[in-house]
């Protein structure tokens, strides 16, 4: 059985210049059995609805600006699996969560940039399920579980976020050993309460972690590792690191 991944995807620049995530990710895709399609929730799709892409050929969408001309030339031609997403609306209903399909959606950034150093022959469906940010970690928890079998048909399910995300505190020179010690905390209390498997404290991240705000202003990067969390099953460190001070790299791997 496929595990679930939790995957920090960082700048949209991790496409050309993937640093340590790069080989990280690479040896994860050889260490695991070859999917036969990919589900990712990833932070850049918010809405309001639970939503799954049913685009037989999704565009790959550069949702972003300010980044050199070389980056928005990237493309990742995967297809998508219409037939599986509605198994996967299905799936929804039957736990009770109301979804549909959107048959436009393309891949944003949070699905292309990492899928492009695991695969990148773009050779393996992708379908997108949305984030309705606004219900919060235990929504997230809830279509994880509800979507856990797919993992038994060698699908792989992957959060797609960041353990940290405050852009407006990056020190854009830093290198790999700068590590802002309240970023360092966040990180640390996150991978205690996942490694106790406690899920209360977890859903209560915001009140109990020491600088949740100041780490996560807004928590829609954070609450893809409840989707991969709830998919999966026991919690392991494939990869940490922070670039630029205060974005944290983790990659976390459940079961």
């Amino acid at each position: 059985m496929l595990p679930s991944l939790f995957i920090s995807h960082g700048s949209p620049m991790l496409a050309l210049q993937p640093g340590a995530s790069g080989p990280a990710l690479q040896r994860l895709a050889a260490q695991i059995t070859r999917p036969k399609a990919i589900v990712v929730v990833s932070a850049h799709w918010e809405s309001h609805e639970l939503l799954v892409s049913g685009s037989a050929a999704p565009e790959t969408w550069h949702d972003f600006g300010g980044f050199p001309r070389e980056l928005f030339a990237v493309q990742y031609p995967a297809p998508g699996d219409p037939q599986r997403a509605g198994e996967i609306v299905e799936r929804l209903h039957a736990d009770g969560l109301a979804a549909r399909i959107d048959d436009k959606r393309p891949f944003d950034h949070g699905a292309w940039v990492p899928l492009s150093l695991m695969y990148p022959e773009a050779d393996i469906p992708v379908v997108q399920v949305s984030l309705p940010s606004r219900m919060g970690p235990a929504l997230q928890t809830r279509v994880g579980h509800a979507l856990a079998g797919l993992r038994e048909q060698d699908m792989l399910l992957i959060g797609s976020g960041s353990i940290t995300h405050n852009l407006g505190e990056l020190d854009w020179h830093a290198g790999p050993e700068s590590i802002e010690p309240w970023a360092r905390d966040f990180r640390d209390w996150m991978v205690d309460k996942l490694t106790a498997d406690d899920e209360a404290a977890l859903h209560d991240y915001r009140r109990q972690a020491p600088h949740a705000v100041r780490s996560h202003p807004s928590d829609e990067h954070l609450l893809p590792l409840y989707f991969a969390r709830g998919a999966g099953g026991q919690f392991n460190i494939a990869h940490q690191g922070f670039t630029m001070g205060a974005l944290g790299m983790d990659i976390y791997r459940f079961g």
